[in-house]
């Protein structure tokens, strides 16, 4: 008689190990876990229909044969995430979505690449679901002014409280900027780019930027919408992705 068990319990994004489970909660989860593992072919058609449905209206930049392939893609980064680590995984993690980011964007900037990962979790859960990959790729390679306008604002808003502080836009300068020569002082050249920013988007003069101050500064100068760093592809890699991701749709 079988007296202990070795069980996989459900984090956000991984299934793990954790002993104290029971043996019927262990085959239950242990059978999704194997599902999991299988990646793309596990999603039954039936489940692909209804998440290309339910998508195809949420992510409105994307037609739902986009919206299909999307999910594909989606399925195969967590399989093959799954496979790599020998652990079923559920979903995009901190590491695999910066590694997205840098090898299909060109996105660098560690501190940008963090805030990119937060504004796709919408959820806050610190994993990337399929309906966060999809809807945040539509305004990430897609959006219209006002909602790349808006991506960007959160972005470059480090700790929420609705406006670009001094201390944030100094915080992400000298973290996105090239170093300065020895001789001179970085961070002197940093507060004054500061400074010209804001003199020239915060419209009424307190010190920060709310959302109406970028704002208009964009749409007054598009140049700015990436101001303080670069938080979203170039037209290159958007369109290298794009071809890639949905060739075969463009092949019929």
């Amino acid at each position: 008689m079988i007296t202990s068990s070795f069980v996989v319990s459900i984090d956000p994004c991984v299934l793990l190990h954790d002993p104290a489970v029971s043996l019927a909660g262990t085959a239950r989860v242990a059978r999704a876990a194997v599902a999991q593992r299988r990646g793309a072919g596990a999603m039954s058609r039936k489940r692909l229909q209804q998440l290309t449905e339910s998508l195809g209206r949420s992510a409105r930049h994307f037609n739902k044969s986009e919206v299909e392939c999307l999910i594909k893609l989606f399925d195969s980064l967590v399989a093959k995430s799954s496979s790599s680590n020998h652990r079923a995984v559920v979903g995009l993690d901190h590491d695999m979505f910066r590694g997205i980011l840098h090898s299909s964007f060109g996105l660098t900037d560690d501190m940008m690449m963090d805030r990119v990962f937060r504004i796709f979790d919408t959820a806050c859960n610190n994993c990337i679901s399929v309906v966060e990959w999809v809807e945040g790729l539509s305004v990430f390679l897609r959006g219209t002014l006002d909602e790349r306008i808006k991506f960007c604002f959160e972005v470059y808003d480090l700790n929420g409280d609705g406006y670009i502080s001094r201390e944030e836009m100094f915080q992400m300068l000298k973290n996105s900027l090239l170093k300065q020569p020895a001789e001179e002082d970085p961070d002197e050249g940093i507060k004054d780019l500061v400074d010209i920013a804001l003199k020239k988007m915060d419209h009424d003069e307190d010190g920060k930027l709310s959302f109406a101050d970028f704002e208009k500064a964009v749409r007054d100068e598009n140049l700015l919408l990436e101001a303080f760093g670069p938080c979203l592809p170039d037209l290159k890699s958007s369109m290298a992705f794009e071809q890639k991701t949905f060739r075969k749709i463009r092949e019929v």
